[in-house]
């Protein structure tokens, strides 16, 4: 089976509106780039997209919001996004806010096929309005069901030709667990080898998660709030 593209526009091609997508990163850091803006070439339109941020105004998942292309969020960090702010406090934006520890959980409990759990996190407050709760041992706890998609789009430094990947540092962030969660994963890669370039046991998701990669042509490292000092 050959899984290698030949861009991010052949590989998200057949995503069509109204898909529910995850997108790894945390921020900028992360993040898929290319595969964001092949979506927003092609228009597809009235996604729900889960990511623990929408990116900024004109970086990240910011170009899918500009373009009206997300019909609803679901995330736990969003304060770096003015568009975002406009459009929710205007009625055009669904959102569901989601503590960021409890959104990891549910994506990781939806690759694992778990279809809740409970947490202690977000009890009385409200995050838990409509939820079942539940007392264990004298505390208690929210039901929170997990969170699988029809696509995940993933960023990973190295991979090789079927589907092996391997992230930098905290770039690694919310991309391992949100390739186990969908039902197609596409991964775009700084750099692509062939297999067996991959040492084994320096896997961080393995190949069997990963239907489709390419190799990006090129990566911006931009920080989202810069701050300097005299010296």
């Amino acid at each position: 089976m050959n899984k290698v593209y030949d861009s991010a526009a052949a590989a998200i091609a057949d995503i069509p509106n109204g898909a529910t997508i995850m997108a790894g990163g945390f921020g900028l850091c992360g993040i898929p780039e290319n595969l964001i803006l092949a979506l927003r070439d092609q228009g597809t339109r009235d996604l729900t997209v889960i990511s623990n941020n929408c990116g900024v105004d004109d970086w990240g998942l910011g170009p899918l919001l500009q373009t009206r292309q997300i019909r609803k969020m679901i995330s736990s960090y969003v304060g770096e996004n003015k568009e975002f702010e406009r459009q929710y406090l205007s009625g055009e934006l669904e959102v569901e806010l989601c503590p960021q520890g409890t959104l990891a959980e549910r994506i990781r409990a939806g690759g694992a096929g778990i279809p809740a759990f409970f947490t202690p996190t977000g009890y009385g407050t409200l995050v838990a309005e409509g939820k079942e709760t539940r007392e264990f041992d004298g505390r208690m706890y929210v039901m929170e069901r997990a969170l699988f998609a029809d696509f995940s789009l993933v960023k990973a430094w190295r991979g090789d030709k079927q589907g092996n990947l391997i992230y930098n540092k905290t770039a690694r962030n919310f991309n391992p667990m949100m390739a186990s969660a969908a039902r197609v994963t596409i991964a775009e890669v700084e750099e692509l080898v062939e297999p067996g370039d991959i040492d084994p046991d320096a896997v961080h998701t393995p190949g069997i998660f990963v239907q489709r990669i390419l190799r990006g042509p090129g990566y911006q490292k931009r920080i989202e709030r810069r701050t300097t000092r005299e010296v």
